[in-house]
């Protein structure tokens, strides 16, 4: 079990290339023990944003504060506080601040995408879902 103020998460910088005045902080994940999800808030700066990225998991956003954008491959839509937003796997996407003020948002995402590759036991290679 878990139970601690957000703010004794260390806030870390977003390292990937593409980002630009993103934050994050895990503040629940594998090193907590959970074992299929983390949850991750994220603070961008005004004018920041999130890489332009694409991965084979979805995300689970709820935005606390802030004025955002979500753009995606199928265009942009605006973030506002109390939205609750879901980004299907293996859709490009980033989130930009558009407002004034930090665009805060929780974001659960699984922790690995595991792949099951069935066996055809009688041909010794891989089967087409029979």
């Amino acid at each position: 079990m878990k139970h601690v103020s957000f703010k004794e998460v260390p806030l870390e910088d977003v390292s990937v290339d593409g980002a630009k005045g993103a934050k994050i902080r895990w503040l629940i994940g594998e090193r907590d023990g959970a074992p299929h999800f983390a949850k991750r808030m994220f603070e961008i700066e005004v004018g920041g944003h999130t890489p332009y990225h694409i991965h084979d998991f979805e995300h689970l956003i709820f935005v606390l504060d802030g004025l955002g954008e979500l753009v995606t491959e199928n265009g942009k839509s605006q973030m506002n506080p109390w939205d609750v937003i879901y980004v299907d796997p293996n859709m490009k996407h980033n989130f930009v601040n558009i407002g004034d003020k930090p665009l805060i948002f929780l974001c659960s995402v699984p922790h690995e995408v595991k792949k099951v590759v069935k066996k055809n036991p009688f041909a010794g290679g891989v089967a087409n879902n029979c």
